[in-house]
């Protein structure tokens, strides 16, 4: 199972969008954000549904906005990683303040982890909903019991459900209307404003998105000519590949490809000494 992912492993080039998908069809979830995963619940769900029963899911703290209430969440999910014998570094002091990349590659680095474990197949048994109301009701028995919008379930729309959820975004939405009614000419002037951010951010997005691909691109030409049996035993090309493959390692990988061909090169020289001598 890959607990050691490299930094130009396929995982991390996973974009935002696919990861929201994988966490809302999974975990039954209405994510919109990568940010709105920064407190670490949903990634403590992930873990105990790919190993069910693994994370005490009472602890899990969905509503969690403060920073320690976050770290409480992250403790669990270490704990988990402990009992797993999961080999990684939770930057936990990074992911709590909600930066987009920082829980991006975190969350890329999980969705390989889940991945790997029986070939990504869930347990079908799993109810992530039940399981959430469930940890939710014995962490606050006599508390509320009420989820954060953004962690809600995404299938609430069933009319007779009864679902307090649903009935909280229904009730939700009709007040909508009636305040975009009172605002009439400020709402649209807000909606616009957002929508031209909203196409904005696509398009920057989408730029981003090519020069990953270019970059990609270039490191992978690298790699296979590095892999072509004529060059891949020289020294240089096994330095390249030091970098290529480095894990999330706590050393520099280019450290250590200056280290490999310091050393290559001290050995040659010596050898070409003793061939004078």
């Amino acid at each position: 199972m890959a607990t050691n992912i490299g930094m130009m492993d396929s995982a991390y080039f996973v974009g935002r969008s696919e990861i929201l998908t994988w966490i809302n069809d999974k975990l039954q979830l209405n994510l919109s954000r990568i940010e709105e995963a920064a407190s670490g619940a949903v990634q403590c769900q992930m873990i105990d549904m790919t190993y069910p029963g693994v994370v005490p899911m009472h602890k899990v703290n969905f509503d969690a906005k403060t920073e320690y209430d976050m770290i409480q969440n992250y403790k669990v999910l270490q704990e988990a990683f402990n009992k797993l014998k999961i080999d990684k570094h939770i930057e936990v002091n990074r992911l709590v303040k909600g930066r987009p990349l920082d829980n991006l590659e975190f969350l890329q680095w999980l969705k390989r982890y889940c991945d790997s474990v029986n070939g990504g197949i869930m347990n079908e048994n799993y109810n992530p909903v039940d399981r959430r109301i469930k940890g939710v009701k014995d962490r606050n028995p006599k508390g509320s019991q009420k989820i954060p919008k953004s962690l809600q379930t995404n299938n609430v729309h069933n009319p007779g459900s009864g679902d307090t959820v649903g009935l909280d975004k229904a009730s939700g939405f009709r007040q909508g209307k009636t305040y975009a009614a009172a605002g009439g000419t400020n709402s649209s002037r807000e909606v616009q404003a957002l929508s031209e951010e909203i196409a904005a951010l696509k398009l920057s997005m989408n730029l981003l998105e090519k020069e990953k691909d270019f970059y990609y691109g270039k490191l992978r030409d690298i790699e296979i000519l590095c892999q072509t049996p004529e060059l891949e035993n020289i020294p240089m090309s096994v330095a390249i590949k030091k970098i290529l493959y480095a894990a999330d390692a706590k050393e520099s990988a280019l450290a250590q490809a200056e280290d490999f061909l310091s050393q290559f090169t001290t050995a040659e020289a010596e050898a070409g000494a003793e061939i004078d001598a």
